[in-house]
């Protein structure tokens, strides 16, 4: 048998022990030297103004409060609830799934956006007193839909795969949410000032892109250095 045929063979053998995305999967170890992503994603343009929400239902829990669409917020020309990740890395440090907290107080989800690693739990809380619906709108995950009434104040759920999926209450139409379930643990969503930081990057270059809800995504290559910070400055805009 020629050389080519038997790595072929044994290619195809490994294929059907360990499947293709297990043996490209994102390796985790201890990171000496690290570097570090830093910087903020600006809007383009004038920022919109604040888009008030009606409420609709069960108005003597979730009136309390004003509530402005959280789909696009620009702070100071900078932009919020953008996730910042490195797309493209595949060893660094370790990736260690969590118990991450998405609340519904006061008929809203917080965070808007709640990102993680991918095989990470998920509580959803209801302080609220009322019914609540939660339902994922899940392409690579399995979805879910639970009824989450007053007396039942957690909820778990679990994402295993990398994907980025839209939450809804289908009591409360206005109530909207991301889960962003990441393929390693570079990621960052932007705070109040539109800032984000990644930390312990190994040493190389790679893309870092941007996701938004409504503004779609944007790249660019970023170099790090061995115990040095690399300041990035992206922008987005609507199309």
């Amino acid at each position: 048998m020629k050389t080519n045929s038997i790595v072929s063979v044994f290619f195809i053998a490994a294929l059907m022990v360990f499947p293709l995305s297990s043996l490209l999967a994102y390796e985790g170890g201890a990171v000496s030297d690290g570097g570090t992503i830093t910087g903020v994603v600006k809007f383009k343009g004038a920022a919109p103004a604040p888009k008030k929400l009606e409420v609709t239902k069960d108005k003597e829990v979730c009136a309390k409060s004003a509530k402005n669409d959280p789909t696009l917020i620009v702070s100071g020309g900078n932009l919020v609830n953008a996730v910042v990740s490195i797309t493209d890395i595949k060893k660094g440090k370790k990736m260690e799934p969590q118990k991450v907290t998405l609340d519904q107080n006061g008929c809203e989800y917080k965070p808007h956006v709640l990102a993680f690693v991918a095989g990470s739990t998920v509580e959803v809380l209801n302080p609220d007193g009322i019914l609540h619906n939660v339902h994922s709108y899940s392409k690579v995950n399995s979805p879910f839909n639970m009824a989450q009434p007053k007396f039942k104040k957690t909820l778990t759920v679990k994402l295993d795969k990398p994907e980025v999926v839209s939450v809804k209450c289908d009591v409360h139409g206005w109530m909207s949410a991301w889960l962003f379930a990441a393929e390693n643990p570079y990621f960052s969503v932007t705070d109040n000032s539109g800032s984000f930081k990644l930390t312990d990057v190994p040493a190389g270059t790679y893309n870092v892109e941007v996701w938004h809800e409504t503004l779609g995504k944007v790249s660019q290559k970023v170099t790090v250095k061995a115990k040095e910070e690399a300041k990035v400055t992206f922008e987005m805009e609507k199309k």
